[in-house]
């Protein structure tokens, strides 16, 4: 039972700043709430399909945001969700032994906490086309892993494009959100495909973590300065990963 989680009263006043902090840069904050869960010894098998159900709903609202600012590239979007919706369903449907999950979690809480800081990922004026075939691998391979693991793959995302050159920062923020909706809502159809089932008290994190997540992508769009939060954020989330990695 969720809600019977030991300072659960703490994860859930927590839980709103990190949907925050994601959704103002137009991301569902799977990674942020994956390593939260983990902090407060959430079971593995509850972890991913809530990681997924809270993705949903905050990055739908960072899309809207952004899209209403004018920020959205349809092209660019297409170029990556063609192969990563149908495999975000296939790793949906892999089971994973709770050791092995709790590593490559890990890992991929790196990419969350080198975003986080800036170290990578900046933007630039320089604007490259992307290739077909670019997208579809990138696309196919976070899509994949995005399922399988229980994130929308946008922490990975916007980094590539913004390395690479394919989009500017709010472009980026933009197209990840829908990207992050998409595999999202195919990694969870594949879990329940597969057997998994979402708890109801899933939907108490989801009304929490649509405040923040609403606030976030509102002012992101516009504009915010929220770099303190920011290493906050990433401190949080090097604990998060010692720990899936040693405990």
């Amino acid at each position: 039972m969720i809600l019977n989680i030991e300072y659960i009263w703490l994860f859930l006043i927590i839980l709103p700043i990190v949907a925050f902090l994601y959704a103002s840069v137009g991301h569902g904050g799977a990674s942020g709430y994956l390593a939260l869960m983990a902090l407060f010894s959430f079971a593995p098998e509850v972890m991913k399909p809530t990681a997924l159900l809270l993705n949903l709903f905050v990055a739908g609202i960072a899309f809207y945001h952004y899209y209403k600012a004018g920020y959205f590239n349809f092209k660019l979007f297409l170029s990556f969700a063609i192969a990563s919706v149908p495999l975000a369903f296939l790793g949906g449907m892999i089971e994973v032994d709770a050791s092995i999950y709790k590593k490559v979690l890990a890992v991929l809480l790196i990419f969350a906490i080198l975003k986080m800081l800036n170290i990578f990922g900046k933007e630039t004026s320089l604007i490259k086309d992307i290739k077909l075939w670019q997208g579809l691998v990138v696309g196919g391979v976070i899509g994949f892993f995005s399922g399988l693991i229980g994130i929308g793959g946008g922490i990975i995302l916007t980094p590539i494009i913004l390395l690479l050159h394919w989009g500017k920062m709010k472009e980026a923020a933009a197209v990840s959100a829908l990207f992050i909706w998409v595999n999202s809502a195919s990694g969870l159809v594949g879990q329940l495909t597969s057997g998994v089932s979402i708890s109801s008290q899933s939907f108490v994190l989801v009304a929490v973590a649509i405040v923040g997540g609403f606030i976030g992508s509102y002012y992101g769009s516009k504009k915010i300065n929220n770099k303190g939060l920011r290493y906050m954020l990433a401190f949080v989330l090097i604990i998060a990963s010692v720990k899936l990695f040693f405990i």
